[in-house]
């Protein structure tokens, strides 16, 4: 039977952790597209990364499948994706199923906080 580590532990084992200041780095060039999986209340209550765009762990799979109704344009499979969350869990299984759907270079800045204390851009 799997648990919760179970499920972590494989998922950040493929979508790799990237650190804030690398993953300001990206954001400043310009070429990556941001996703906050976390929900509403979560980022109404603490902001998120700059134009990132915010689609929920829960909404991933429709969001970043181009058979759906529900495809965000902005997400292709040569996309790199940089995802983030509250502290990098949800971010790291919503990396594993990006990878599961064919998404090529998908990683995980981790927690929003991490991103803040980096300097990383925030709006409300």
């Amino acid at each position: 039977m799997k648990r919760a580590k179970d499920y972590l532990s494989q998922a950040n084992s493929v979508c790799p952790r990237i650190s804030a200041a690398e993953g300001v780095k990206k954001y400043e060039a310009g070429h990556s597209v941001f996703i906050d999986v976390r929900d509403s209340a979560e980022i109404n209550a603490t902001g998120s990364i700059a134009g990132s765009l915010r689609i929920p762990r829960g909404f991933i799979e429709f969001a970043a499948d181009d058979e759906t109704d529900f495809h965000n344009k902005l997400l292709t499979k040569e996309s790199d994706i940089v995802l983030v969350c509250g502290a990098g869990g949800m971010a790291a299984l919503s990396g594993k199923t990006l990878i599961d759907m064919g998404y090529e270079n998908v990683s995980n800045v981790g927690g929003i906080g991490d991103w803040i204390d980096a300097g990383g851009p925030i709006e409300t």
